[in-house]
């Protein structure tokens, strides 16, 4: 089915507080996530993907050890990783439910330990790409990082939660310090209640 561009759950204004401007968001969700919205919706037309879900579509195209992802699965995966990625955060700062932070426990050994990986495995996606906290099929939790469009649905994993690491994302109120970037996302930024949902 067509790929529709949702509407931010927030207004642009509501994350400026916790780092992450007004225009940011406009030319991030307004522009950018446009683009993938647009230009997948042309590169599925006619095609057998027209019909599909948008995560068939990503798991139908995805090519494993692939250098470049074709048209298709970048534009898809990227659109189906933005919609995540607005839902993960929000203005409200909501503290992190028990039942997360039991379960990050006993993954990670503490939360701090987590935030560790987590910004590390941030840090050190070379290019462009994604950080994400991701339940195994097993029930555990781990920290992976991909690069471009490539996320968890990828490898049966299930996106608990996800930081868009291309400059794009953090550029304008970060310029070049992304482990910056962040470490302001899992402190202000995150929507811990819609982390803790996807459990």
């Amino acid at each position: 089915m067509a790929f529709q561009l949702p509407e931010l759950p927030y207004a642009h204004d509501a994350l400026a507080q916790h780092g992450m401007s007004a225009e940011t968001l406009e030319y991030h969700h307004d522009l950018h996530h446009k683009a993938y919205v647009d230009n997948g919706n042309k590169l599925i037309a006619g095609t057998k993907w027209e019909t599909e879900s948008l995560e068939s579509v990503i798991t139908g195209t995805y090519e494993a050890g692939a250098l470049a992802q074709n048209g298709i699965f970048n534009n898809a995966s990227q659109h189906w990783n933005h919609i995540q990625f607005w839902e993960m955060m929000g203005p409200g700062n909501a503290s992190m439910p028990s039942e997360l932070e039991k379960a990050i426990n006993e993954s990670f050994g503490s939360v701090a330990s987590f935030k560790e990986s987590f910004s590390a495995a941030g840090a050190g996606q070379f290019g462009s790409g994604w950080c994400w906290l991701v339940k195994d099929a097993d029930g555990g939790l781990q920290v992976t990082k991909t690069e471009n469009g490539v996320n968890p649905l990828c490898f049966g994993q299930t996106a608990l939660l996800g930081c868009d690491v291309w400059e794009h994302s953090y550029y304008i109120d970060f310029r070049n310090k992304r482990p910056a970037y962040l470490a302001n996302f899992l402190d202000n930024l995150v929507n811990w209640e819609n982390v803790a949902s996807r459990l």
